[in-house]
């Protein structure tokens, strides 16, 4: 926007002395000329404007709780989402029963990705989760996994030759990939005989831990955690068909106190674009 000043030229006053010049010429006495605060403020009201023109929008901050078996995707997506946006990310990796008691109790979360699909229906239906938010991010895979090449065949019969020592498994009251391991077993009609030898981690994190130091010898973990370009990256595993257990859909939900988070809206439909549903696939997902 440009401003145009005209200013006219006043007749002379009265009061305005003459005096005589050296060459002997009477020429009027001007005073002096003083500038109005406003013309001298001028200049620094315009920059000050420029300023706040140019100053980047305040980025925000999303709160988000994930299910420890989607630890790594998230790790990616976040990075990417921080990148694309400019808001940012805190991640908090754990179980989905755990969360869900803490969500109950007040914890500052925004976001809530399960590994479940009943746990964010339930939070929805108590009022704790934006109506309409909830949908399913992920579908899991499990597999029976050890660190240790040649120990588990890709039909999963080192569960029938029960010459293992300790089998780890997720608390299945807790951790939706624990229930489906237990799912498996009691198909197979191994449960019982196996029993005895189940170590219980916390969450499917702990699980894949006990088998990676090889404190158990194999456990059932998420393909997630174990698979990479196409394959299971290390060790020996068995990918356990879908009908041996109900399927892992994993649901995403924004919570109720997050409802005017824009950043956390923006992040959960940031889940759902290409470029988050290729990191989801490359991890064994299913969608």
């Amino acid at each position: 926007m440009t401003i145009t000043t005209t200013i006219s030229r006043p007749a002379p006053h009265p009061a305005l002395q003459s005096v005589r010049s050296p060459s002997g010429d009477r020429s009027p006495k001007l005073p002096a000329v003083t500038r109005s605060p406003l013309r001298l403020l001028a200049p620094v009201l315009a920059l000050f404007a420029s300023l706040l023109l140019c100053a980047p929008v305040r980025a925000e901050t999303v709160q988000v709780a994930v299910a420890a078996n989607f630890t790594e995707p998230m790790k990616a997506i976040a990075a990417d989402f921080e990148h694309d946006t400019g808001n940012q990310v805190q991640l908090s990796f754990g179980s989905t029963g755990k969360f869900y008691a803490q969500i109950k109790n007040g914890a500052p979360f925004d976001l809530f990705l399960a590994a479940d699909e009943a746990t964010p229906e339930r939070l929805e239906k108590e009022g704790g989760a934006v109506a309409g938010s909830r949908f399913t991010y992920a579908v899991g895979r499990l597999v029976l996994w050890s660190a240790q090449a040649g120990v588990v065949d890709d039909q999963g019969a080192v569960l029938k030759g029960n010459a293992f020592k300790a089998l780890a498994v997720a608390n299945p009251k807790l951790a939706p990939y624990g229930a489906a391991a237990i799912q498996t077993l009691t198909k197979l009609g191994l449960l019982e005989q196996i029993q005895p030898k189940i170590v219980q981690g916390e969450n499917i994190a702990q699980t894949y831990a006990f088998v990676a130091s090889g404190n158990a010898e194999l456990g059932f973990v998420a393909l997630s955690q174990v698979y990479a370009d196409g394959k299971i990256k290390s060790g020996s595993g068995w990918i356990v068909p879908d009908d041996l257990h109900v399927p892992i859909r994993q649901d995403a939900v924004q919570l109720a106190k997050a409802r005017d988070n824009k950043a956390a809206a923006a992040l959960l439909a940031y889940l759902r674009s290409d470029k988050a549903r290729a990191v989801i696939r490359s991890f064994g997902y299913g969608s």
